[in-house]
């Protein structure tokens, strides 16, 4: 069956499942429904080791009774199952407290317009493919250099669906999409030392993937690298958050910006709309409607229409996030983040990543992150860290079994510069983030 008759027929059950909340007592409904085929494989020493099918799909209604809400789910789409469905949720409903700020998002809110963001490129689910990948880069990886003794495996994975989303309010809208990745881990051994590191690329394209050896070469010279890992003395220094995880940098920010944290008040940023937090020459841009975009979409969870927004301008918090529920917990509109945030580019100084390296002089390189030691509460920040001891703009020798703390708040306003060469591969897109100064705890 083609996808857009798929999408279509979805669409008829969202509007009989409407029909019927309405029909049975309910002042407001929606519904939404995701499908999901994909296939993924994955390899240990050039063995297939696994090969899964996934096959997944389900709808799942809340409906509303005046300011009471009840919500149910089910995998079953005959009308006896979808009757049952609605009637429970309308139960739920009148048993839940009345809350004044539950409901749909306003209706001037619903998108009106869908293009096609280019997020839907089908392949075969071929499993024969999908173990050569996985072969192919694991083979690539364990050539590539003979410290390489071990491989935590490599995983090909694909995936195909569709996701609907209907309301009372009229939209009833639903979009294809398609993924790809390929990953790859290795273990390296030198001495008495032994390291392991990744690699992996992901796309909507399935040519959009980078190729099994690149991969695989790129995991075993990201672990050889590591080998003979150091300890440092306790300092305070620059420290370089490369590319691939500066992205969390800025997830964090997204948490202290966004409506939850900030009714109840639990967010640092909480009253800072309109302040300098970064310097002067960052700017933040969301870009929903991205062409192929990993985190693009027309609508956000709860149909509210995306659209393009400068998040941080000119160093300055411009825009919070909200939701239906919190935006009317502070008196204010969603602004289209039910589900998450849409393509965020972040932007830069222009300096290449040897450049940044050049800028920092001597200092820390981090190239993995590790723990949850974040507060958005107060913006204390302090994780475990391995990476590169930096010397005269020199990467000199592998350091592991650190951490580095600081609060977000200087963090942010001592960001010296960003590089120009971005991670693509999720919702932030961002290069290495050189941070002026921040303690370095070793030995």
């Amino acid at each position: 069956m083609q996808i857009e008759q798929q999408i279509a027929e979805i669409q008829n059950v969202v509007d009989d499942v409407l029909k019927m909340a309405t029909g049975k007592g309910a002042t407001q409904a929606e519904a939404s429904m995701s499908k999901v085929q994909g296939i993924a494989v994955s390899s240990r020493m050039k063995e297939v080791e696994n090969v899964e099918f996934t096959n997944d799909g389900g709808l799942g209604i809340s409906v509303y009774v005046g300011k009471h809400k009840g919500s149910a789910s089910t995998a079953d789409l005959s009308k006896q199952a979808l009757a049952l469905t609605v009637e429970k949720a309308i139960d739920i409903a009148r048993y839940t407290s009345e809350d004044p700020c539950t409901g749909l998002a306003d209706a001037e809110l619903m998108a009106t317009e869908f293009p096609d963001l280019d997020l839907y490129h089908p392949q075969q689910l071929d499993p024969q493919q999908a173990m050569r990948l996985a072969i192919e880069t694991e083979t690539a990886a364990l050539d590539y250099d003979p410290r390489i003794v071990n491989s935590d495996g490599a995983s090909y994975n694909a995936n195909h669906g569709m996701r609907v989303y209907g309301n009372t309010h009229g939209i009833n809208a639903g979009y294809p999409s398609s993924r790809y990745s390929l990953s790859c881990m290795m273990i390296g051994a030198q001495d008495d030392d032994m390291q392991r590191d990744y690699a992996y690329t992901v796309s909507r394209r399935p040519d959009g993937l980078d190729s099994p050896a690149s991969v695989g070469q790129e995991a075993s010279k990201a672990t050889v690298a590591r080998l003979g890992a150091q300890k440092i003395n306790t300092a305070n220094v620059p420290v370089i958050m490369q590319k691939d995880v500066a992205s969390s940098l800025f997830g964090h920010y997204v948490s202290a910006i966004s409506g939850g944290s900030l009714y109840r008040r639990s967010s640092f940023l909480l009253d800072k709309l309109g302040e300098q937090i970064f310097p002067q020459w960052l700017n933040i841009q969301e870009q929903p409607h991205l062409k192929g975009g990993l985190a693009s979409a027309n609508f956000d969870a709860e149909g509210v229409a995306t659209k393009e927004a400068t998040m941080v301008d000119q160093g300055r918090l411009a825009q919070y996030l909200f939701t239906t529920y919190s935006s009317r917990k502070m008196n204010t509109q969603s602004t289209g983040h039910a589900g998450g945030i849409h393509n965020w580019i972040v932007g830069d100084t222009g300096h290449t990543d040897a450049q940044l390296l050049t800028e920092m002089d001597t200092g820390l390189l981090v190239t993995e992150l590790m723990g949850q030691g974040v507060s958005t509460v107060t913006g204390d920040y302090s994780r475990g860290a391995a990476g590169f001891w930096v010397e005269n703009g020199i990467i000199q020798y592998p350091v592991h079994e650190i951490t580095i703390a600081g609060n977000l708040k200087e963090m942010f306003a001592n960001i010296r510069a960003i590089g120009s060469e971005r991670d693509v591969r999720g919702g932030v897109q961002t290069g290495s983030v050189l941070i002026d100064n921040m303690k370095v705890a070793g030995n």
